[in-house]
This record gives C-alpha cells, sequence and structure tokens, in this order.
C-alpha cells in the first residue's frame, strides 16, 4: 500500500523497472563476491577470530539477500490483496504461499481504518505471527496481547506517538505465537491524515526479523569471544615474558660472572623471539659460575609455547643450575633432567646441551640430548663438534646420556644455539650458515660482536619458532 502522510497527497511513483534492475544485478553480483570469499576463507572452526569473521559474513550475505528481495519487491510492485473470505474455495485452488524462509513470507502489511473500525491485515502477516487466516485481524488495542510482557510498553508508546503526534513508527518487538516461538518483528508505520488533520487510518509494515537478530547476536558473540581470547593471550604472553626474564639472564650486552680470579671466558648471548608467533616458546640458554671455579654453558629448548610451557623451562632450567652446583657431571646431569621430565603431569619433550669447562686445563666437558651440537671455530675456520650419544629429553625412561671431551685453546670460539634459527627447524642449514661465519667471527674482538654478527644474520629471518645463541671466548 502506498505510503504517506496525508489522504489528499498524490503517492510517489515507483522508480523505473530498469534502474531498479540495474541496482538487483549490483546485488546480487556483490553477494556472489562476499559468498566467494567468505567459501575461500580457511577456517576449521577452532579459532575465535576465525568464528568471528565467518559470522560476520553470514550476516553481510543475509542482509544482501534482503536487500536484493526488497529491491525484486519495489520492481514488482506490491502484492495483490489477499481474497475475501470464501472466495478461495469459489475460484479453486489458493495460489501458493511465500517459500519458507524468503522475504516476502518475513514482511507483513497491516492498515487500521479508525473511520469506519475496519483493519485489514496480509497473509503474510498472519504467517509471521503465526495467527489463523480464518481469525479476524487484531486491533490496536489487541495488538500487544502478543507481545511479550516487556516489550508491551514499547509497543504502546511507539502506537501513541504515531497517532497523537503523527510520529513515524519505527520500532522493534517481540512476539509470542502460539506454539510458543518468539519471533522478533520490526514494525514501520506512519498515520494518514484526514482533510481536517486529523488521524484517519494507520497503515505499518511488519518484518520478522528473528533470523537476523539470530547472526547478528552470533557476530556480537565470536566478536566477545575473540576479544576474550585476546586478553587471555595477552597475559599469558605478558606472564610468560616476565618468566623468561626472571630466570634467562639478561641477554643484552655480555654475561657478567662473579670471577674470583681472572676472566677465562668472555660470554654474551642472544634471544631471537619468533616473527610469527607472539607466544613465548621454552628456549633457554645459561652461563653460571659453579663453586670449584668451573663455568657451566647450557642451551635448550623445551617443546610448545606459552605459560605452562615457560613454567616447564624455568623448572628443567632450575634443575640445571642446582646439579651443576652439586658437581653432576654432563651426561648423568642429563639422565637426570630425563627422568624429571617423565615424571611431570604433562608429557613433554625437550631437547639440551649441557657444557663444563675447567679453566686450568682449557678442558670443555659436555652431553646433549637430541640437540645441535656445539660449534667450534679456531683460526677462521669452524666445526661441529662430534655429537656424543643422548635422545630427547622425555622421550624414553630410563635414557643414559654419553659425554665426550674437547680441549680448547686461547682464542677458541664456542657456540651453542637451540634450533629455532631457520624456518621448519632446519639445524643443518643453521649450522651451515653459522660456520660460513667463521672469518667474520675471526676478526672479532668480543663475543658481543660475534653475537652481533649472528643476530644480522639471522635476525630478519621469518622464524616459526624462539632461537637463543649462546657463545664464549677462551681468554686465557
Amino acid at each position: 500500500m502506498p505510503s504517506h502522510l496525508s489522504a489528499d497527497r498524490p503517492a510517489a511513483q515507483p522508480p523505473g523497472s530498469g534502474s531498479v534492475d540495474a541496482l538487483i544485478s549490483q546485488a546480487r553480483r556483490l553477494k556472489g563476491d562476499v559468498d566467494a570469499v567468505r567459501r575461500d576463507a580457511p577456517s576449521d572452526g577452532t579459532d575465535p577470530q576465525d568464528r568471528w569473521q565467518r559470522a560476520l559474513y553470514d550476516l553481510a550475505l543475509h542482509q544482501l539477500s534482503d536487500l536484493d528481495a526488497h529491491l525484486a519487491q519495489l520492481r514488482d510492485g506490491p502484492p495483490p490483496a489477499p481474497p475475501a473470505p470464501g472466495a478461495e474455495a469459489a475460484a479453486g485452488a489458493a495460489p501458493p504461499a511465500p517459500r519458507r524462509g524468503s522475504l516476502l513470507s518475513r514482511v507483513g502489511s497491516a492498515e487500521w481504518n479508525f473511520l469506519t473500525d475496519e483493519v485489514s491485515w496480509s497473509g503474510e502477516l498472519y504467517r509471521i505471527l503465526g495467527r489463523d487466516p480464518a481469525a479476524p485481524p487484531l486491533t490496536l488495542d489487541e495488538l500487544p496481547s502478543l507481545v511479550l510482557d516487556e516489550d508491551r510498553p514499547r509497543l504502546t508508546a511507539m502506537v501513541t506517538d504515531c497517532l497523537v503526534d503523527a510520529q513515524r513508527i519505527d520500532g522493534e518487538f517481540r512476539v509470542v505465537r502460539p506454539d510458543g516461538e518468539v519471533r522478533a518483528v520490526h514494525m514501520m508505520g506512519e498515520p494518514v491524515l484526514a482533510a481536517d488533520g486529523s488521524t484517519a487510518s494507520m497503515w505499518a509494515v511488519l518484518r520478522d526479523v528473528s533470523d537476523l537478530r539470530r547472526t547478528e547476536r552470533a557476530v556480537s558473540e565470536t566478536r566477545d569471544s575473540l576479544q576474550r581470547h585476546r586478553q587471555r593471550a595477552q597475559s599469558e604472553h605478558r606472564l610468560a615474558v616476565e618468566l623468561q626474564e626472571a630466570v634467562l639472564p639478561p641477554w643484552r650486552g655480555s654475561l657478567r660472572l662473579p670471577h674470583q680470579g681472572a676472566e677465562t671466558l668472555d660470554l654474551a648471548a642472544h634471544y631471537l623471539p619468533s616473527s610469527t608467533s607472539t607466544l613465548i616458546g621454552g628456549d633457554w640458554y645459561d652461563a653460571l659460575e659453579l663453586a670449584d671455579g668451573q663455568t657451566l654453558l647450557s642451551v635448550g629448548d623445551l617443546t610448545g609455547h606459552g605459560v605452562s610451557v615457560a613454567s616447564g623451562m624455568a623448572t628443567l632450567l632450575g634443575a640445571v643450575r642446582g646439579m651443576a652446583m652439586a658437581g653432576t657431571e654432563p651426561g648423568r646431569l642429563m639422565s637426570l633432567l630425563n627422568q624429571l621430565l617423565d615424571a611431570t603431569v604433562q608429557p613433554a619433550l625437550g631437547s639440551a646441551v649441557c657444557c663444563r669447562y675447567r679453566p686450568e686445563t682449557r678442558t670443555l666437558v659436555w652431553a646433549q640430548a637430541g640437540h645441535p651440537a656445539p660449534l667450534l671455530f679456531r683460526g677462521g675456520t669452524g666445526r661441529r663438534l662430534h655429537s656424543p650419544d643422548g635422545v630427547l629429553l622425555g622421550a624414553t625412561s630410563g635414557a643414559v646420556y654419553a659425554q665426550a671431551e674437547e680441549t680448547l685453546e686461547p682464542g677458541d670460539l664456542l657456540l651453542l644455539h637451540t634450533d629455532g634459527l631457520v624456518p621448519g627447524r632446519d639445524s643443518t642449514a643453521a649450522v651451515h650458515r653459522l660456520l660460513d661465519l667463521a672469518p667474520r667471527f675471526g676478526g672479532a674482538r668480543t663475543a658481543q660482536d660475534c653475537v652481533r654478527m649472528v643476530r644480522e644474520e639471522f635476525g630478519e629471518t621469518e622464524r616459526e619458532d624462539d632461537a637463543c645463541v649462546l657463545i664464549a671466548k677462551v681468554t686465557s
């Protein structure tokens, strides 16, 4: 029915079908593009951001479908008036009802004539409200009986403002159908004024927006879930960083040990975070002066990311320091670490290399557990030390770890690292690139200079994991 404020004002002419057809084509093309992007977006339903994006895609498609149907209705004009009671039987079979779920099945219209007390509802409105088409349409006084108690004041206020102050109706409320189902209905309407300014009638278009609101709630819920997930991730990241910084020696600058005598090792280290994840991994490095004057050097990596892994790393590192202080040799130390990891409540795997340096003989005694061997640089060349036997920590109970010895010379440079320096955890590629730095290491004055060279070589690499580098240069 025409939308107008005065019975004396002629109805506006609808736009030409050609211009509307062009808008329909654009809407359908846009809908197809959005649907294609939605289908191509990878999602397994577990990531909160993926669920939020999927809900937004669904909402956009829902609204574009409605836009398409609205434009088609605008082009085709209003539906024919419903037949008078009994006319369907006289005319034969009734025309098919709009397809359930289509826009036409979700939009109904009504008019209340205050001069004749006549009320007319479209068939679609009967379907929306779940009313029997044979029942008489409800008056404005009876309409609130279908509405939820908490929404009735809103409907009453809208109708009153329309009839008394000639304001347009544009609001939403919920109705309870006879079968108990609650549906959300959006109502738009206007008064029709008589020549003397009094309200002659009121018309309204009511649209079932239940599915739309359900989709919008899904968007809101997934957005809230994403925000909570991000806040939790930020809190966990902050906690993991604080835990890591509390247990690892400072890596900005050279490592200083409280030597009681002459300094025998120049030490420097660096932690390289992952470039593809904000999660903190379980990589560690350590340099500790022992009670007998020897020096403990160790690096390792506990699999996984997050607070629990950082906490596990702190536990392992504390165990390494305690056992080294008690004089435990590297091979035996690795066996005890394996027992510790095997006895934890949550199964985990880790790799490590542990060295004891004896300055009086310049002897390095070391063992490893599934970890890249230390690299030794001397006279402008480098080589990988031959690894003694040792499986990953936590891989098998009762594992035995061998140890090896290496005699160092003044000026030698020892490099320990974890295996996340290059993408794919390709330790062989990392070793080759590190060995290629031998000529540059030969001209370096300090261990910190060598660490800076490693940072220049690997710092911009797209790493999937964290990495650590520890360099020790024999000074005397």
